[in-house]
């Protein structure tokens, strides 16, 4: 088997309370059998264009979106429909908009790479690699002029930080400050290719040297570790201290898109990653604490089952949009 280096947190981590536990595991289990779901959807043409899962990355989402406040922002990439699940979209609103319907968030319109809500904070989903990062630097000097006290999050994925975008937004955010913290995904794969082919670092998070800004390579299966170290960036931010760089160890138990199947991948790496998934992880923590079962975590599981199959059959029966949706939604009319 392959082994895996898990980083040692540079903060306290704390055992979260029950009520939080249970939300992220809640959650974790809501993106893993809703994207299970859409590939089977994808696959069965009752979703077009194309998908990409973030199976075994819950944790990241999650452990992050548990410490957000009302009125922080996010941008994600295109595999975001983890992000959003996570933020509290309503399921059937998510649901609703992959399969193109008019009840969706985005009226059916934006799909799968550009899944959006800003009334929770969530500038969107990004099709283009690299793309969220400046849009998220510009929602953080909106919150520092304003003095909001909120911070914007930009999550990407490994590849993104060879991309420019990715060094000018860091470089400009360490120099004026801006309350954002960038969340890289570290998966270890830029679509196809293992990151040590394109990357010449190992742990992406020394980049942060470059721009003066602290730099942390997280365990990203760990949803606890990830909740105390964005926890520790985020109040640098709201404290005016500017940026931090997150790299969070993770990995996608799915090819890039589709219907890959990864046969790129050395023998015995997914199932190295799948000893630590993410669910497991906190539900042994609960185990071991008396907070959970196993019977408990069947019924929660085949409870999360069933509502998503509820939301699939209602959305199969939502209207597509009308012709004239087409133009509108182009330009800002408030």
């Amino acid at each position: 088997m392959i082994g895996i280096r898990i980083p040692e947190p540079t903060v306290e981590v704390k055992p979260l309370s029950e009520d939080i536990r249970r939300s992220m595991l809640y959650k974790m289990l809501q993106i893993r059998y809703t994207e299970e779901k859409l590939q089977e959807l994808f696959l069965a043409n009752a979703i077009r264009g194309t998908t990409h899962l973030c199976n075994g990355q819950e944790g990241v989402s999650t452990g992050v979106a548990a410490a957000l406040r009302k009125g922080d922002t996010v941008t994600c990439t295109y595999r975001g429909h983890g992000h959003a699940l996570a933020m509290g979209m309503p399921l059937k609103s998510l649901m609703a908009e992959m399969m193109g319907r008019v009840s969706g968030c985005c009226r059916g319109k934006g799909g799968s790479m550009h899944m959006t809500d800003a009334s929770l904070g969530l500038l969107g989903a990004n099709a283009i690699v690299g793309a969220q990062l400046p849009i998220a630097a510009g929602a953080a000097l909106t919150a520092q002029i304003e003095k909001t006290g909120n911070i914007a999050v930009s999550f990407f994925g490994d590849a993104a930080s060879n991309i420019g975008a990715f060094h000018e937004t860091l470089n400009l955010a360490s120099v004026w400050k801006l309350p954002v913290v960038f969340i890289c995904e570290n998966n270890r794969y830029g679509e196809y290719t293992p990151q040590h082919l394109t990357t010449p670092v190992e742990d992406l998070s020394i980049r942060a040297i470059s721009y003066n800004m602290p730099g942390v390579t997280v365990d990203g299966q760990d949803s606890e570790v990830v909740f105390a170290e964005f926890s520790a960036a985020a109040a640098r931010a709201r404290a005016g201290e500017g940026p931090t760089f997150l790299e969070m160890k993770t990995y996608r138990y799915r090819g890039h898109s589709r219907t890959d199947t990864g046969p790129y991948r050395p023998a015995g790496e997914l199932e190295a990653w799948m000893e630590r998934d993410p669910i497991k992880i906190l539900a042994d923590k609960m185990i071991a604490a008396g907070q959970l079962d196993q019977v408990e975590l069947e019924e929660l599981t085949q409870s999360v089952q069933r509502e998503i199959l509820g939301a699939v059959e209602w959305a199969q029966r939502e209207p597509y949009p009308d012709p004239e949706e087409l133009t509108r939604d182009i330009f800002y009319e408030g």
